[in-house]
């Protein structure tokens, strides 16, 4: 069983594949398991490795409490004990800002970094105003209609019924990786880093619009904007093909222009 070691705290992951390196970060509710539907689309061309952070999954659940600062050093872990360089990390939700993070923790070994339906908590005015706003209309709505469309549940009951199970594997909740966005990093972090950004978006996001995201991209030079037609917050889980799509088109075509030693 494939096991890095984050300061003291075993953390899970599983490596499938090989070629260029994929690594994902799952969110809130996800584990290693919830990428099945990416697992099995991408091995065959590229390296795709999956993780727990502490708490999820298979990692390390014993802590009294989870530190969502903690969760970019897991991703960290994983990376050096595979000695991966030119990954991409794809994010996933709030799992996008562990992502971030990790990848300007490691420049070394990260090329790029996908933000999916996230801002990857890029300290900045006016995109904390426009996510603030977003949140606050999806919570007006319960928590499964801000993730999967209403027609989706209705078609896919059983697909429906297992995404919300994935969450009753994990020991951490949603509560312990709020802190994670705070404190990030600024446009000029990413811009000094050498890592290349994109932002993965769906056309029926209920979570972060589609507005604030180009709002996010149109204010970091460089970056990548990727928005998916009738894709929804967990474009992942509703919408495989599209998501696998759109994630093998950034790895085959986004590179990082690092420095010269």
């Amino acid at each position: 069983m494939p096991i890095a070691d984050s300061d003291g705290t075993s953390i899970y992951y599983e490596r499938h594949g090989s070629g260029p390196a994929i690594l994902f970060v799952h969110g809130s509710g996800g584990h290693h398991a919830a990428w099945w539907q990416q697992v099995a689309a991408l091995r065959e061309e590229f390296t795709v490795v999956t993780v727990d952070l502490r708490g999820f999954g298979k990692s390390d659940s014993s802590m009294p409490e989870f530190d969502g600062q903690d969760f970019p050093g897991d991703v960290v872990a994983v990376l050096d004990q595979e000695d991966l360089t030119d990954a991409m990390l794809v994010g996933q939700s709030i799992g996008s800002v562990a992502a971030l993070r990790a990848g300007l923790l490691r420049p070394e070994r990260v090329g790029s970094v996908v933000l999916g339906h996230s801002l990857g908590g890029i300290s900045h005015p006016e995109l904390k105003e426009l996510a603030a706003a977003d949140r606050a209309e999806a919570v007006k709505l319960p928590v499964i209609d801000r993730l999967l469309t209403k027609g989706f549940q209705q078609e896919r009951a059983d697909l429906t019924f297992l995404f919300q199970q994935m969450g009753t594997f994990n020991v951490a909740k949603m509560q312990d990786l709020r802190n994670l966005d705070t404190d990030g990093p600024s446009l000029d972090d990413i811009r000094n880093s050498g890592v290349k950004v994109a932002f993965l978006a769906g056309e029926k996001d209920a979570v972060l619009s589609v507005k604030t995201v180009t709002r996010a991209h149109e204010l970091l030079p460089g970056s990548h904007l990727e928005i998916v037609p009738d894709a929804p917050h967990s474009m992942y889980w509703e919408t495989p093909a599209k998501y696998n799509a759109a994630v093998a088109h950034l790895r085959r075509t986004l590179t990082a222009p690092k420095e010269a030693a």
